[in-house]
């Protein structure tokens, strides 16, 4: 059994994977189960330290704040299986989260606000509208017509050019404006023409791998 914990801590923190010290905040272990949840689902390793060091569940009623957490600070409720592992003679609480069909998750941020959380990389980032729109596209199944005009072709143009482009930029050299422009960037998503990177202070528009 520690065998496979070591394994799992070993790959360090990344998209699918998070470790927690101790759990003392419910509304942020809430974002951390959603960002799962509306991603790709991953793990949550309680009594783990950022550095990979085990130090092992200090109490109970760490479980049932996870508990807390998805069912009062997820809307809707996130569900989760736990399994229970012992390393170095301590125990360490895994938290399993699938990705969900009923996305998008809400979860409170630190001003108490509900967003919508997704994992990128080994953090927790707040989704942007476009996002949210080709989700709820997704789930609708809702046919997309695109008009190839201008404003289409400055945008294909540019990024034949450039590796990337961010909203504003596309707006700026469209002449067009943001809600505009929002669109244009969804239904190429939705068609696949271009794919969307969302970081920590921006997030740009690149051609999709398959268009390159």
């Amino acid at each position: 059994m520690s065998i496979y914990i070591k394994n799992l801590i070993s790959e360090g923190e990344h998209l699918q994977l998070d470790f927690k010290f101790e759990i003392s905040d419910s509304k942020k272990i809430a974002r951390s189960l959603v960002a799962f949840a509306n991603t790709n689902g991953g793990r949550l390793l309680v009594g783990v330290k950022d550095n990979g060091v085990i130090a092992g569940v200090r109490s109970d009623e760490e479980y049932f704040m996870v508990e807390g957490a998805a069912s009062m600070y997820c809307k809707p409720e996130v569900k989760f299986k736990t399994k229970e592992w012992h390393a170095d003679g301590k125990l360490v609480l895994e938290i399993i989260v699938e990705k969900s069909s009923a996305r998008p998750h809400y979860a409170p941020d630190r001003e108490g606000n509900w967003k919508v959380f997704i994992r990128v990389g080994d953090q927790n980032l707040l989704a942007n509208k476009v996002l949210l729109q080709v989700w709820k596209h997704q789930k609708n199944d809702t046919a997309v017509k695109i008009r190839y005009k201008e404003q289409e072709e400055i945008l294909m143009h540019y990024l034949l050019e450039n590796r990337q482009i961010t909203l504003s930029r596309f707006s700026s050299i469209a002449g067009i404006p943001r809600f505009l422009a929002e669109k244009i960037l969804l239904n190429f998503i939705l068609l696949d023409i271009i794919s969307m990177d969302i970081t920590e202070k921006q997030t740009y528009y690149r051609l999709s791998e398959s268009r390159t």
